[in-house]
């Protein structure tokens, strides 16, 4: 079992709780019980036929996707044990500072032994680091836009001396598509593309003798960050009507995506670390997410910011008091998967390098891993 004692997720699947307090689980019970968390934050593969499991789709000769809040005997098809509730609607100051106690619950008790930060200068890579003792690792050629803002913010906050520039070339992303498309096993090009930027810089933090990477993960789709959600159901990419039900539905992509984003991480060498998929910031963000209107308060603009949900949900809650940057809460950053930008010249060569291990053009998936 990855993730979660072993007593903590049978307590949950006996009580169907989705949020029993952990990152995340995926793996075996000791009765051969299978099992994966709700939000799918541990990978897990599964061959039906012959009943056996996986952390990645390589070890078995014909597996698919464990699907994300099921639960399986080995005989039967996998059943839903866990759903993201329908919870009552609460006060905004309730809401917010349930949220500001679980985001710093789950920060001040992560250790920073092995520890690096995937710091793209942005709000939640930021609000992450701020927290941690741990250098701040960015990659991105040589003047791009995520480096720019990676140093601005760092500045700001105090931390230049623990950040850790990563330049990296046309070169090393063209050495580095066909492992990233074989880790992840997929050859759409929207996936290799962002699972690149996190494998690069994963990649380098294990160079550079660390084992755990922490990333700011999530918190688009928990707190509404992307323009899609605010501007339902005017947005052709949901189908949802409401704010909420287009944050539910982007939230629900979540399996697909970590499961992507995980692989790459490990492949390159180092343990992903997600605090703000922390099961206390689960539930704080998903039951505050009922509170007012339609268009509830997470995406109200802060003063002077120019995107509404991205930058202003820190602030609303309670931020910067511990120390992230103002730039980071409400300067423009094109997003990115963390640490790398993708500029408009590798376009070209990375469709070129990505024909040779089998891209294709479409995918669903959608990410932004600031």
């Amino acid at each position: 079992m990855r993730g979660g004692p072993v007593d903590v997720v049978r307590r949950a699947i006996d009580d169907r709780n989705p949020f029993p307090g952990t990152y995340g689980f995926a793996g075996e019970l000791p009765d051969g019980t299978v099992v994966r968390d709700v939000l799918g934050r541990q990978p897990l593969f599964y061959d039906s036929a012959t009943g056996h499991t996986a952390a990645t789709p390589h070890e078995l000769s014909d597996g698919e996707s464990f699907p994300a809040g099921h639960v399986w005997n080995r005989e039967d098809e996998p059943e839903r044990v866990f759903e993201l509730p329908e919870p009552e609607p609460v006060t905004a100051p309730v809401a917010m500072e349930e949220t500001r106690v679980a985001i710093d619950e789950a920060l001040t008790g992560l250790s920073s032994d092995g520890l690096a930060v995937a710091f793209s200068g942005g709000v939640d890579s930021a609000l992450v680091a701020s927290y941690l003792d741990a250098p701040l690792h960015v990659a991105g050629f040589d003047g791009s836009s995520d480096i720019e803002a990676a140093r601005n913010s760092a500045e700001v906050m105090g931390r230049s001396n623990d950040l850790v520039v990563h330049e990296v070339s046309l070169e090393d992303i063209e050495a580095a598509i066909p492992d990233v498309a074989r880790v992840i096993d997929r050859t759409n090009a929207m996936d290799v593309q962002i699972a690149l930027p996190l494998y690069l810089v994963a990649e380098r933090a294990a160079a550079a003798g660390f084992d755990r990477l922490a990333l700011g993960q999530g918190a688009d789709e928990l707190f509404g960050g992307y323009a899609k959600i605010a501007n339902a159901p005017d947005d052709h990419r949901v189908e949802a009507d409401t704010v909420r039900g287009a944050r539910r539905e982007v939230l629900e992509t979540l399996p697909d995506q970590l499961e992507r984003d995980v692989l790459a991480v490990r492949a390159a060498g180092v343990e992903p670390v997600t605090p703000l998929l922390h099961d206390s910031v689960v539930g704080a963000a998903w039951w505050g997410h009922r509170f007012g209107s339609q268009r509830h308060c997470w995406l109200k603009p802060t003063a002077g910011a120019k995107q509404p949900s991205r930058y202003g949900r820190w602030r609303f809650a309670g931020w910067p008091s511990t120390g992230s940057p103002k730039q980071s809460l409400t300067g423009r950053r094109r997003p990115s998967s963390t640490g790398v930008s993708w500029p408009e010249r590798w376009t070209g060569s990375l469709g070129r390098r990505g024909s040779s291990v089998g891209w294709t053009t479409t995918s669903s998936s959608t990410s932004n891993l600031d």
